[in-house]
C-alpha cells in the first residue's frame, strides 16, 4: 500500500486510531477527516514525514465530504453514534460519504456497520445501521461493509465502563446476562480494514468477532476477576431490566430503551460469513490483552497485580 492515499473519516476516534496505525504500518498515506481535526493531531507522530494529513469534515454536512475524499485511492467511513441522531449519521451521513466517493471516482470504499444491522430491527441503532448499509450499496455498489461485534481496547467505552462500575460498587446488576457477544480487539479491526483495502474484496460484507463467544454475565465476571474485585453480581430478570431501560438509567451504567432492544439479540458472527479467517488474521482474545490496561482498576494498580501474581 506504499503511497496509497486513504481517507479515514473518523480516524481520530476509538477505532479510527487503530485503523490509521494499521494503514501507516503498510506504508499508506492517510488523510484523517474529523469535525475538529485538532482532536486527531496526536496521530501525526505515528507516521513518517508527510504521511499523515488532516482535514475538517462532517458526515451530516455533505458539502464538507467532497474535499475530504478528493484524490483518495480508498475511503473508510467509521462514523457512528450510540444515541441521538441515528438517521442523520448512520443513513444520510453514510449515503453522503458513499455518493461523494463515487463522484470522486474513488476505487475502494469501506463502510463500518455493526453485527445486528437490519433495516427491520426494533432498535433505532440496528435499523439505522441496516438502512445505512442499503444507502451505501445504492450509491456505491462495490462498497465493502464491515460488521464488528463489540469492540474492546484500551480506550473503549464498554469493558472500561463496566470495570469502573465494578471497581466502585459492592453490587453489580447485570441486564440480559445470557445475551452472547464475540468481543473483538480494536487493533485486529484496524488490521482487517487495512487488509480489505489492500486485497480484492469489492462488494463483500465482512463480520468481525474475536475467538471467544461470551455472555454478558461471563464478561462481567471476567472483568471482576481480572481487576481483583469480588462484588455481588445480580442478574436481573427481564421485567426489572425493561423497567430500568424505560426509565433511561441504571446507577453507574446508563442504558437507554434502544440499547435494551439491542440486548434482545446475540451479537455474534453469522455462520458462513466472511471473517478474519478469510483475511489471514488471527484475532486476539480479550484475556490476552485486556489485563494490560484494566490493571488501573485494581486496588493498588500495577502493584496490586504484582502482589496477586506472586500469591498465585
Amino acid at each position: 500500500m506504499k503511497d496509497t492515499l486513504v481517507t479515514v473519516i473518523g480516524g481520530g476516534g476509538f477505532v479510527g486510531r487503530y485503523v490509521v496505525q494499521a494503514l501507516l504500518r503498510r506504508g499508506a498515506r492517510v488523510r484523517i477527516a474529523q469535525r475538529d481535526p485538532r482532536t486527531a493531531w496526536f496521530l501525526k507522530p505515528l507516521g513518517g514525514l508527510g504521511q499523515t494529513q488532516f482535514v475538517a469534515a462532517d458526515v451530516t454536512r455533505p458539502d464538507t465530504i467532497a474535499n475530504a475524499v478528493a484524490g483518495a485511492d480508498a475511503v473508510v467511513n467509521l462514523v457512528g453514534v450510540l444515541s441521538g441522531k441515528f438517521d442523520s449519521v448512520h443513513v444520510a451521513g453514510a449515503r453522503a460519504v458513499a455518493a461523494a466517493a463515487r463522484a470522486a471516482n474513488v476505487p475502494t470504499l469501506v463502510h463500518m456497520s455493526a453485527i445486528g444491522a437490519d433495516a427491520t430491527a426494533e432498535s433505532n441503532y440496528g435499523r439505522s445501521k441496516g438502512e445505512g448499509e442499503a444507502a451505501v450499496r445504492a450509491a456505491f455498489p462495490d462498497a465493502i461493509i464491515v460488521r464488528p461485534s463489540i469492540i474492546f481496547g484500551r480506550e473503549d467505552a464498554f469493558i472500561n465502563r463496566f470495570a469502573a462500575m465494578i471497581e466502585k460498587a459492592p453490587v453489580v446488576p447485570v441486564l440480559r446476562a445470557q445475551t452472547r457477544f464475540q468481543p473483538v480487539f480494536a487493533a485486529d479491526v484496524g488490521d482487517a480494514v487495512a487488509a480489505l483495502i489492500a486485497g480484492d474484496h469489492a462488494g463483500e460484507t465482512v463480520e468481525l468477532g474475536g475467538p471467544d463467544v461470551m455472555t454478558m454475565g461471563e464478561i462481567i465476571r471476567w472483568i471482576a476477576t481480572t481487576i481483583g474485585r469480588d462484588p455481588t453480581i445480580a442478574e436481573l430478570p427481564d421485567i426489572a431490566g425493561s423497567m430500568i431501560a424505560r426509565a433511561g438509567f441504571l446507577p453507574g451504567a446508563p442504558i437507554t430503551w434502544d440499547q435494551w432492544l439491542m440486548l434482545q439479540h446475540d451479537n455474534v458472527v453469522a455462520p458462513g460469513a466472511v471473517t478474519f479467517a478469510n483475511l489471514g488474521i488471527v484475532p486476539a482474545p480479550l484475556a490476552a490483552v485486556g489485563p494490560e490496561w484494566l490493571v488501573r482498576f485494581r486496588r493498588q494498580g500495577r502493584f496490586g497485580r504484582r502482589v496477586a501474581d506472586l500469591a498465585a
